[in-house]
């Protein structure tokens, strides 16, 4: 339910004090960390920006049997990172306070808002409305300021306003420019990101001596680009979770972050629901912790799948086919739970986590209606190899730049 206030967002007045645009980055705790690294960068084709090892942070004594403890920022476009993949038992030592929920490996859900003073006046709104805080300030790397809240579940939602940009060359921000990384707040205005360039090369900062990633070699010819996978990802979610109470989450999403339902399924008795916050069909699932069992996913995490967007149907085609050939677990998920995308792939990574493959969304239009059920591509059987195009062949948020 709305709160009753208004709010001047640049010129529009909106209920809250910021609008959620998109799903900007997210990340797993695993425990199968080497096998996962093997797995999202020479399988899935993210690129690494940066490492930052939770060792520093653990006592000598702690680090037997934990394996490798670093954690990686990954790529798949020009923002720093989209997926960060950390070693569960190191943040579980880290997280002294229990801060995390029970059963939770997402270690954060991240969603861009338009500006840094929506990212402020958010994290005041929420502090004004009793919500959890995790933390908030700027973080390194990444460069992107934010705030850290939880939803009923445990789920950490981050709001951020922009992040480094990986450029031409490949190489992140130096180590010597994360500086500028901050515990608390923003407070309001801050220098730009080019001033703390200028600043950086006016010390002698070498710019180019931040992180590069190496692909692996380019064997696959994928839409007349060379590439080490046959297919590119493009999009990053939706986000599904398994949550306690359904109507619950729900009331969070909807009325504290601001997403719109878009639609409810029912399936055995119970149902769940589709959330979205742009034109995208949704950008949030939520569904009963019932249904893990029901389904055959893993007991271990509260994810019910990470989707991850390719170019088109033919890469969709060929991404199953590679990863199947590669010995990646698949897992069979009814069309009707994941409404909005019609044909999609359901693979797990070394832990278990799934991820949803697809390559393309229902968008909804003017007057906020998803398409009638019955209207809706049928997916039943095999695939055939084309597709007949629909009202949402190739809509919805562009990738910007280069595949590679």
């Amino acid at each position: 339910m709305g709160t009753g206030e208004r709010f001047d967002v640049g010129g529009t007045w909106l209920e809250r004090p910021f609008k959620i645009r998109r799903l900007g980055h997210f990340g797993f705790n695993d425990v199968r960390v080497e096998e996962a690294y093997d797995f999202y960068t020479r399988l899935l084709g993210f690129r690494v920006s940066d490492i930052r090892d939770d060792a520093r942070r653990l006592k000598p004594e702690q680090l037997k049997g934990l394996g490798d403890t670093r954690g990686f920022f990954m790529r798949y476009g020009g923002d720093h990172h989209a997926f960060v993949l950390y070693n569960k038992r190191a943040r579980d030592l880290l997280d002294e306070t229990r801060r995390m929920a029970e059963g939770v490996t997402i270690n954060q859900i991240t969603w861009q808002v338009g500006s840094l003073a929506e990212v402020v006046n958010g994290h005041h709104w929420f502090v004004k409305h009793g919500l959890k805080i995790r933390r908030a300030g700027r973080d390194m790397p990444g460069s992107n300021w934010h705030t850290y809240i939880f939803d009923p579940d445990g789920h950490v939602n981050e709001l951020y306003y922009g992040i480094e940009q990986v450029g031409w060359d490949g190489h992140s921000k130096p180590w010597a420019m994360h500086d500028r990384e901050f515990k608390q707040i923003a407070t309001l205005p801050q220098i730009p990101e080019f001033e703390e360039v200028q600043q950086a090369i006016a010390k002698g900062v070498d710019l180019v001596s931040g992180h590069r990633h190496v692909d692996p070699p380019a064997t696959y010819d994928v839409d007349g680009i060379l590439m080490p996978q046959p297919f590119k990802i493009v999009r990053l979610g939706p986000v599904g979770l398994f949550v306690k109470d359904v109507g619950t989450a729900v009331a969070f999403y909807r009325d504290r972050l601001g997403f719109a339902v878009t639609e409810e399924v029912e399936w055995q008795g119970d149902r769940c629901a589709f959330l979205r916050a742009n034109t995208e069909h949704h950008s949030v699932a939520l569904y009963p912790l019932a249904w893990r069992a029901r389904l055959g996913f893993s007991a271990h995490t509260s994810s019910m799948a990470l989707g991850l967007q390719v170019a088109n149907y033919r890469q969709l085609r060929d991404a199953l086919a590679f990863l199947r050939s590669a010995g990646v677990r698949t897992i069979e998920v009814p069309p009707e739970l994941h409404a909005g995308i019609d044909y999609a792939a359901h693979v797990l990574d070394p832990d278990g986590h799934v991820l949803q493959l697809y390559h393309e969304m229902e968008q909804i239009g003017w007057d906020g209606r998803p398409r009638p059920r019955d209207l809706r591509q049928r997916v039943r059987g095999e695939w055939p190899e084309t597709l007949a195009e629909t009202g949402d062949t190739y809509k919805g948020e562009p990738y910007l730049g280069p595949w590679r």
